[in-house]
This record gives C-alpha cells, sequence and structure tokens, in this order.
C-alpha cells in the first residue's frame, strides 16, 4: 500500500514551481561592498590615533586607549546578532510584507531526520510556510528530507557548512570555504543556491559581510527568539515568540538541537501548533523569506 506521506509529497510536488523560482532574492552585489557608517568612523579614528601618537608627544596612551575601546565595540557588534553596525542585517521583513500582514518564521539547525517531517506535518496542517536555515552537512546527510522541505512549500537557505563554534573569529578565507561550501552542498542536493544567510548564534566579526556581499547573500538574523536550543518549557518558548507579535516579525526556532520539552520531545513540537494558531487568530500569514522579499514591489497579497 502507498505511504500516506509519499502521496502527499507527490501532490504537493506537482502542484509546486521548480526550486529556481521561488528562491531569487533581489542582492545588490553591484561594484564594491559598501563600508558601514560605524566601520568608516573606526578607520578614520585608527588613522587619527596612528597620527596623534607620532606626532604629539605623550598623546600614545590616549591614543592606544581609543583604539582599545573601539575595538571592544566592534567584538560588541560582533556579538549581538541583531546589530547592523558591520553591515546589512535583516531584523524585519519590508513594509511590503508588513502591509500584507506576513511573518517569517525560521527554523534552524535541520535537517533533524527525528523532527523536522513532524514539523512538515504541523506547518501543512496550517497552511503556514517556513525557512529553515540548513547545516549543508546535515543537507548531505539526509538529501531527501531537505527536498521534501522545498517540496512541499518551504524555503532552504544558508546557516553554513558545519555549524562551526569559531565561526565568529575566523577571517575572510575562513568565511569564503565555509559558505562556499555550504552552497556548493545546498544547490548540488536542491537545485538552487540560497540567496540568504544565517550566522551560527548571530555571530561574527567585520570580515563577514564583505562575503556576503560578493556572493549576493543576505544576512538575516530574527525579530525575536524563543532560546529552545536550552529552554524546554513550551509554553515559555511560545509565549516568548507571541510577546508583541505582529506582521513583519521574524521569529526564530530550531529542529536541530532543540530542547527537549517534559515529554522529552523536542520543544519545537509542542510550541507549533499554538504559535501557528495564533498566526491565524491574529490573521497573520507566514511566508519565506523568499516570498517576502521578491514581492517587495508588489501590491497584491501573499499567496501560499
Amino acid at each position: 500500500m502507498d505511504n500516506p506521506r509519499a502521496s502527499s509529497l507527490r501532490a504537493v510536488q506537482r502542484s509546486m514551481p521548480p526550486p529556481s523560482s521561488t528562491s531569487s532574492i533581489a542582492a545588490s552585489t553591484t561594484g564594491p561592498w559598501p563600508i558601514p557608517p560605524f566601520l568608516q568612523a573606526s578607520a578614520v579614528l585608527h588613522g587619527g590615533a596612528a597620527l596623534a601618537a607620532v606626532a604629539v608627544p605623550g598623546a600614545w596612551p590616549w591614543a592606544l586607549g581609543a583604539v582599545a575601546l573601539n575595538h571592544a565595540g566592534i567584538t560588541a557588534a560582533g556579538l549581538l546578532p541583531r546589530s547592523d553596525w558591520l553591515g546589512p542585517n535583516l531584523r524585519r521583513l519590508p513594509a511590503s510584507a508588513v502591509a500584507r500582514g506576513a511573518v517569517a518564521l525560521t527554523i534552524d539547525d535541520g535537517p533533524e531526520p527525528a523532527v523536522t517531517p513532524t514539523v512538515l506535518d504541523l506547518l501543512d496542517a496550517a497552511g503556514q510556510r517556513a525557512t529553515f536555515f540548513c547545516i549543508a552537512d546535515r543537507v548531505r546527510a539526509a538529501p531527501a528530507l531537505a527536498r521534501e522541505i522545498v517540496a512541499r512549500g518551504h524555503s532552504v537557505q544558508n546557516h553554513t557548512a558545519c555549524h562551526r563554534h569559531n565561526f565568529s573569529v575566523l577571517g575572510p578565507r575562513g568565511y569564503a570555504a565555509e559558505i562556499d561550501r555550504a552552497q556548493a552542498i545546498l544547490e548540488d542536493v536542491l537545485g538552487a543556491r540560497p540567496t540568504c544567510f544565517r550566522a551560527p548564534a548571530g555571530l561574527r566579526n567585520p570580515f563577514l559581510a564583505p562575503v556576503l556581499h560578493r556572493r549576493g547573500l543576505s544576512l538575516v538574523s530574527w525579530t525575536r527568539r524563543a532560546y529552545d536550543t536550552r529552554e524546554g518549557d513550551p509554553a515559555l518558548v511560545r509565549d516568548r515568540l507571541l510577546r508583541g507579535l505582529a506582521a513583519g516579525d521574524i521569529l526564530l526556532l530550531h529542529d536541530g538541537h532543540a530542547a527537549r520539552s517534559p515529554a522529552g520531545r523536542a520543544v519545537v513540537l509542542d510550541v507549533l501548533p499554538g504559535l501557528l494558531a495564533a498566526f491565524t487568530a491574529a490573521g497573520l500569514r507566514s511566508v519565506t523569506l523568499p516570498q517576502a522579499l521578491a514581492q517587495g514591489s508588489d501590491s497584491s497579497p501573499i499567496s501560499s
């Protein structure tokens, strides 16, 4: 007898456009990377400090102190996932998506064979869409599951090749190698190159933005997160996401590395039913990031 999930998947596959038609996000890569004002000011400060240390007797301790404070600021900006001091960082959907009542549910660190299929079933039942920021090595280990995510109307985007714990201290070559390997794996498995990127835990340094710019990748963080990799109380996780919920929000959950609920399940599975019901009750529709960003000039409602 045919597997009901397989039959459902084939029906969805027949009704969905090819992955390349839903994965295009306009990203400006014309010309050199536009240096953010904070980093421009940092460069001026470094130059001024060097000049003062040479030209003004006894000024070097003050110059060194100013440079040290500036480096502390740069480090702090990289440790704040929602900061845009180091370059563009999508924290909310564009105004056009807000006007349509759209939100973006993003799910990180998968695909996880023991969790992701149930996440997909819950999303299908609610008629909502999500963006999965996937670890490329996990996609390579479970290619059929990654393709099912896309076939069921969702989006897969780049969350690095292996989710390195030292990602925030890599240099330009390290970032390029990690991101390019992930792009190659995801394109090979899914047939389309991601256009969005999320850093592990959102942590980074000034070398990341120019690497993303040259590859046409948009850095995405979130409006709010629920810390569901360490918090197993479904009610607490759900309430953190729903507090102040509004159109344009980008919400973060995890199918991989998810904390366990008291029932022993990945907490995302106990959070999603109530969260998705709240979207419906508030008149909000969760759409993929490519949907929200590609329709920026279109005034028609976002379709499912």
